[in-house]
């Protein structure tokens, strides 16, 4: 663990910046679609396809690249992906056709994959848990903020240059991160030193069929062949894996992590609010164009209302964790991202004006706000210290899977009340898919308040003992 301060902030300072990087990709194409449909001939299937293949690589690799940095190293994993990420960035601007593109973009979520698990391991490695939570709190706004500018950014640069720069801005920013990354940041491994072959094989596997089937009933309903077969084989898959889990010698993903309250109700509360609160972000951000008539860029202005209380809440929601604990602030927070979606959906209608929504946005802001953080720290506590990679992997897995699994569900409440033929018929299916995610955070509310009143302190102490991690190659 590096101990200085100043090696401490490098290595926020780059795991903030290649977080920031693979999060605003999550989401910046979308507002391209159209320039790239019109430059491309781009069939609907072909567009759904460019950020499906992100989504499908990025949630079925998380757990895998976890795996890797604590086998291989994490410093070098981090790097491996960063450079994977860059160089699948500058094919994607190049790409000639949808089907390069769409390669390109599986490449894309795949160096994600690897980044992401690791930004939290390497930062848990360098900070002291009496300055974690600051540390945390950064951490976790760099990432909302990435949230609410994919589309600002994906509008901006569409409308100044065109849709190749997209994917081009990535890469001055990966050719200046790898080598700072090799010289600032500490290596590191896990506590195993063996890859788990047949882990890998049976996660991954499981979650591309679970994840291929949530992405594909968006377009092709739940009662589809396909998606079933894809969601039956993929669960198959999920309970194989468990159980190999349970007696391997050296797992990938240790079980005993879900016997602890701690790590079990916080990946169910970040599970319910990645459900509830980004399946409502996809339709209100083209609720703003669609029915209010804003400009991809306008709308994505507009929504950095959401995410500019990100900026101040949450390094105060990391800080005042570690010395209160982590459940007020994630009961908190669940409730307000609740409140907040309620109030629009009562205000929802075709005549409603941006000054109505101001409240309600700061309110969901300041919600999410106060979970990133105190759950990044919840895991953390409920672990030691080489365990967190793969807490990191398993946390993020699940996340991603409550986000894809809130847009599939909420598109089906969707469609079955409303469309996109008219402004109307999009508030007359926006209205009920927002109430559901309005139940879901109220349920994680709920669900938050069974997590065990403690600090870090307290916590560490209950852990089990466990082997030192291995020492820097």
């Amino acid at each position: 663990m590096p101990s200085s301060r100043a090696a401490a902030r490098w290595t926020l300072a780059i795991v903030s910046v290649g977080l920031f990087m693979v999060v605003l990709d999550n989401l910046v194409v979308n507002v391209a679609l159209p320039s790239i449909q019109r430059d491309l001939h781009a069939s609907v299937q072909a567009l759904e396809w460019t950020v499906n293949a992100y989504v499908l690589s990025y949630a079925v690799f998380l757990l895998t690249g976890a795996a890797l940095g604590d086998r291989f190293g994490r410093k070098r994993m981090f790097m491996a992906g960063l450079t994977l990420f860059t160089l699948s960035s500058a094919a994607a601007a190049l790409a000639p056709t949808t089907g390069i593109l769409i390669a390109a973009r599986a490449l894309q979520g795949l160096g994600a994959a690897i980044v992401t698990p690791l930004t939290l391991t390497l930062l848990a490695e360098s900070f002291p848990p009496q300055r974690r939570g600051v540390a945390l709190g950064i951490w976790s706004g760099i990432s909302g903020v990435a949230v609410a500018l994919g589309p600002l950014v994906g509008g901006a640069v569409v409308e100044a240059a065109s849709w190749h720069w997209i994917f081009w801005i990535n890469v001055p920013i990966g050719l200046a991160l790898v080598p700072l990354a090799r010289s600032r940041l500490a290596e590191s491994h896990g506590p195993s030193r063996r890859l788990d072959l047949r882990g890998l094989a049976l996660g991954s596997s499981g979650l591309f069929g679970i994840v291929y089937g949530l992405v594909r009933s968006q377009s092709l309903g739940w009662t589809s062949s396909e998606v079933l077969v894809a969601l039956g084989a993929g669960a198959l898959l999920v309970v194989a894996f468990i159980a190999h889990e349970l007696r391997a010698r050296e797992p990938m993903l240790p079980m005993k992590f879900f016997t602890r309250r701690s790590f079990a109700v916080t990946n169910g509360v970040s599970l319910s609010m990645y459900f509830g609160m980004f399946g409502s972000i996809f339709f209100l951000s083209q609720y703003l164009q669609n029915v209010l008539h804003n400009s991809p860029l306008q709308a994505g202005v507009k929504l950095l209302v959401w995410t500019g209380a990100t900026m101040v809440v949450s390094p105060l929601a990391g800080f005042f964790s570690e010395r209160y604990g982590s459940r007020p602030f994630m009961v908190a927070g669940l409730g307000l991202q609740a409140l907040a979606l309620g109030w629009l959906a009562t205000l929802a209608s075709v005549h409603e004006t941006y000054a109505s929504m101001i409240v309600p946005f700061v309110l969901a802001g300041a919600g999410m706000s106060m979970v990133f953080a105190p759950a990044a720290n919840a895991v953390l506590s409920a672990v030691s210290a080489n365990q967190a990679g793969q807490a990191s992997g398993a946390t993020n897995t699940i996340r991603e899977l409550g986000g894809v699994l809130g847009i599939a569900v909420l598109a089906t409440v969707f469609t079955s009340h409303g469309s996109y033929a008219s402004p109307t018929a999009f508030v007359s299916g926006l209205v009920p898919a927002m109430w559901v995610g309005v139940a879901v955070l109220g349920a994680g509310a709920v669900l938050a308040a069974l997590l065990p009143f403690s600090t870090r302190a307290d916590a560490a102490a209950q852990l089990d003992t466990v082997p030192a991690a291995a020492p820097a190659s």
